[in-house]
């Protein structure tokens, strides 16, 4: 791995161990009040208290592991989806143009709009309402991408060889197309991930997923939002980390979908 690459990965990592591990490192109880209401910090709550009195740094430090391993169910199972879609859509162009125009179909509905029917459809509703419905809703738009990158490939000489020897359709997909995809996938999987912690916020946001008092970053968001003037850290802190967690995993992803070329290989 090159030193760029290292750079950009390095961050992403630091910031996801540091969610995953978060709730381990919390000094108080998130559901227990240590302070007062909207208190700014002081040597007991270090960001501050909520609207509750709870505090902020415990509640930021555990509510980041569900926003992250839900936004990482999205991207696999979408970019898993669209990855076998799109490389059939490509080998098989009569099926591809059917499936094409299904995505086309199922991409006019907006997603915010598509998840709060999921979501208040969903009994009981919840964090997983909120991912059936994003990862159902982002493989249309997924599946175009791939297929586009999928087209090139199948038409190959290699490929077509394969096939008239009598090759099945899943060693071309798995053996022959799956491997010349890695950097669109790999992009794809970054752009999904960054796509899905900002739907599960705006879920959240909207009182579709997490309830509380449940630790979430946007829930925070939501429930301090009265209180920004009297200690700005409660909606601040879990604005931040959401808008790095993006940043940082679609640089990382950036970098190792990237090509080495002889000026930046290290």
């Amino acid at each position: 791995m090159t030193v760029r690459k290292l750079v950009r990965t390095v961050p992403a990592l630091l910031l996801v161990l540091l969610a995953l591990a978060g709730p381990l490192l919390a000094p108080h109880a998130v559901d227990q009040p240590v302070t007062a209401p909207y208190a700014t910090p002081d040597a007991v709550a270090t960001l501050g208290g909520d609207q509750l009195g709870r505090d902020l740094l415990s509640r930021l430090l555990s509510g980041g592991a569900p926003l992250i391993a839900t936004a990482l169910g999205i991207a696999l199972l979408v970019t898993t989806a669209a990855a076998a879609l799109g490389i059939l859509a490509a080998l098989r162009p009569r099926l591809g143009r059917w499936l094409e125009r299904a995505a086309d179909l199922a991409i006019l509905l907006p997603a915010v709009l598509g998840i709060m029917l999921v979501a208040l459809a969903w009994p009981g509703g919840g964090r997983l309402a909120v991912a059936a419905a994003a990862t159902v809703l982002g493989i249309p738009y997924a599946v175009r991408i791939v297929a586009a990158a999928a087209a090139p490939v199948a038409a190959t000489g290699y490929v077509e060889t394969a096939a008239a020897g009598g090759e099945r359709l899943w060693y071309l997909m798995v053996r022959e197309v799956l491997p010349n995809l890695r950097a669109t996938l790999l992009a794809l999987f970054g752009l999904r991930f960054v796509e899905g912690v900002y739907i599960v916020s705006i879920a959240a946001f909207l009182q579709l997923g997490p309830q509380p008092p449940a630790a979430d970053w946007a829930l925070m968001i939501r429930e301090n939002a009265p209180g920004i003037l009297l200690n700005p850290w409660a909606v601040a802190a879990p604005s931040l980390a959401i808008g790095l967690l993006a940043i940082s995993v679609n640089l990382a992803v950036e970098g190792i979908a990237a090509r080495p070329t002889p000026e930046s290989a290290l």
